[in-house]
């Protein structure tokens, strides 16, 4: 159980990165989201080479379970192409709290269609840490929160988050039958062919970026792809979807930190900020510690 939540919280420290990278980044969205997954696919190869178990599950994939990696595959690339979109229209806050409401979404999905309980506990946890995201946008924004930002910007987060959630009980339900790194592979490969086609439908480039955008772009690949989703993927296979969801609300506590701490962003979390993700923080909490040995997942 240790190593799991180890895992998690690691994922959830990597994936709070990924806004300044992008934000770092010149380049436009979706040329980002394309790179990014391009990338954290080449990062994976070197694993599939000296594995042969991972080859031969590869080849022995059942059509089903490679068709509904296909599909998810597709959900990532719009995650990804609207979430990306979403931070160059909207502020930093509002894009990945947006993008993070997803457990609305994904709690009663997993609780009536994979038979994942939600006791009161969890269910007092998820409302706790979606009044925290409330807290965030109201207290920063005011009720006309929305009039400061783009509207079309809130809506692309918003529909990033639900492909967000998506792809979580789609990861979910996969996890329980498919290696880590298969299942990352296959889902990653589809999303990088996925958004290469739509860079060529928009005419976002896919070449002759800026070289400190092509290295900036790895380097969130390797830390929010690998060290994020892929360890994010991995824990799916142990803990229940509506935990790791809520606990990815903790990615706007870590975005807001590290925009403060890092020169070039330079953000001041608000107050509002501060007491909104110690509410998150709080639910966060009330929700994890429902979960309890038994309902793990052994998956090898």
């Amino acid at each position: 159980m240790q190593k799991h939540a180890l895992g998690l919280l690691i994922s959830i420290i990597a994936v709070s990165f990924a806004s300044i990278f992008i934000l770092s980044c010149q380049a436009p969205p979706l040329s980002i989201a394309f790179y990014r997954l391009f990338f954290t696919t080449l990062l994976l190869v070197p694993l599939i080479l000296i594995r042969k178990k991972i080859r031969d599950e590869l080849r022995t994939l059942p059509r089903t379970s490679l068709l509904f990696m296909i599909l998810i595959g597709l959900i990532l690339a719009a995650h990804f192409a609207l979430w990306i979109s979403s931070l160059k229209m909207t502020s930093v806050a509002s894009s990945v709290i947006l993008v993070t409401a997803h457990p609305i979404l994904v709690a009663p999905v997993s609780f009536y269609f994979l038979k994942e309980k939600l006791s009161w506990i969890n269910a007092l946890g998820i409302a706790i840490s979606l009044s925290g995201v409330g807290v965030l946008v109201i207290g920063n924004y005011g009720f006309a929160a929305f009039g400061l930002d783009t509207l079309e910007g809130n809506i692309l987060a918003m529909l990033g988050g639900v492909a967000a959630g998506l792809y979580i009980l789609g990861g979910r339900t996969l996890r329980k039958k498919v290696s880590t790194v298969t299942y990352a592979f296959v889902v990653y490969a589809v999303g990088t062919i996925t958004l290469f086609a739509l860079c060529l439908i928009l005419a976002a480039p896919v070449s002759n970026l800026a070289t400190s955008d092509y290295g900036i772009i790895l380097l969130m690949a390797l830390i929010s792809g690998i060290f994020g989703h892929t360890l994010y993927n991995w824990s799916l296979g142990y803990i229940p979807a509506s935990i790791m969801s809520v606990a990815l609300l903790g990615e706007p506590i870590g975005s807001s930190l590290l925009a403060y701490v890092i020169p070039w962003i330079n953000q001041q979390p608000s107050v509002y900020t501060i007491i909104g993700g110690g509410i998150i923080l709080l639910g966060i909490y009330l929700t994890a510690r429902a979960l309890t040995e038994p309902e793990i997942l052994e998956n090898v």
